[in-house]
């Protein structure tokens, strides 16, 4: 237990004050006057010491009975109601109890944020060996209307640009580009390319590119994983993966953080290359992506690699720079 933010005395000095007068024969009063403390408080630590409190540490101030307590079964409905994600305000009115009461219980029990409550915990993995699991995930991006006349997506309004007709009505979004990224679950290597579709069709050539990557830093690539896009559903893409002696994963329906490390990486590269600089065009966004990645592979630090690059997990020798 902590010493009391105002304590005059330590432990130590209370001891000593109580062996004064007890084992010592000082009076109270000129014990109180060494310790620099009243009259009052020495009794205090001389009678605790008598009674056989040894290590005299601070008592705790809180009420031993509370008359108006909120009762055991009423606190277990309020945890399980917030375990629902229902907020303080709503079970307040559901159980006609104030809301400061509520407030209070759910504090007590740590529940005071509703964050993750009721979600299914986040189950953390990390494969034993580069190559045993590859990530594959799309990430759509806005196109610029022309060049000179967008400075891009995260400039537009919501992100989303758009084009208008000779009467200026709106018209709909102007077109998207397509980022195929490719994540080591291991390493956390990555790979990425700007394209113009997310059909199946590109999605193997993507994922033949991806592989040739991979090889090239000492990787051999055993399984992929992917959601459940209809490019990854589709026919050729099954046989493309067995031609290649791939093993093809798929995430769980409505449940992105099964290929989370895909998402993370998309959220990294979106924040560093995508929204980091105003580009002038598609090309010139498209261009700055393999320097982005590079630095990526080989400069950014990861924490969850003890704060080293990717390139430092990988089985190609002297790779770490």
């Amino acid at each position: 237990m902590d010493l009391h933010a105002n304590a005059a005395l330590s432990w130590s000095g209370r001891r000593e004050l109580a062996r004064r007068v007890i084992e010592q024969g000082w009076t109270l009063r000129a014990a109180a006057e060494a310790a620099g403390v009243s009259v009052r408080c020495a009794r205090k630590w001389v009678g605790r010491y008598r009674a056989g409190d040894r290590q005299l540490r601070d008592r705790s101030s809180a009420p031993r009975r509370v008359a108006n307590r909120t009762p055991a079964e009423r606190v277990a409905v309020i945890v399980k109601l917030r375990q629902l994600r229902m907020t303080a305000a709503e079970i307040a009115e559901t159980l006609q109890m104030p809301h400061s009461t509520v407030s209070a219980v759910l504090r007590r029990h740590g529940i005071g944020r509703l964050g993750r409550i009721g979600l299914e915990p986040a189950r953390r993995y990390e494969r034993s060996r580069p190559g045993e699991l590859v990530h594959i995930d799309i990430k759509k991006l806005g196109r610029f209307h022309a060049a000179g006349k967008r400075v891009g997506f995260r400039v537009t309004q919501a992100g989303r640009p758009r084009r208008r007709d000779a009467h200026g009505h709106d018209r709909g979004i102007s077109g998207w580009e397509y980022v195929h990224v490719a994540v080591d679950d291991y390493s956390r290597l990555a790979y990425a390319e700007v394209l113009a579709d997310e059909k199946a069709t590109t999605a193997i050539g993507f994922l033949r590119r991806a592989l040739a990557f991979f090889a090239r830093h000492g990787i051999h690539v055993e399984r992929i994983l992917t959601d459940n896009g209809s490019a990854y559903r589709a026919t050729m893409h099954a046989l493309a993966c067995r031609q290649l002696g791939l093993r093809h994963l798929r995430t769980r329906p409505r449940r992105p953080q099964t290929n989370g490390k895909a998402e993370r990486f998309i959220r990294t590269m979106l924040n560093g290359w995508a929204y980091a600089a105003i580009y002038r065009s598609n090309a010139e966004r498209a261009a700055a992506l393999d320097g982005w990645l590079w630095h990526y592979n080989h400069r950014r630090r990861h924490s969850a690699l003890g704060h080293r690059p990717p390139i430092s997990r990988t089985n190609l020798p002297g790779s770490y720079i």
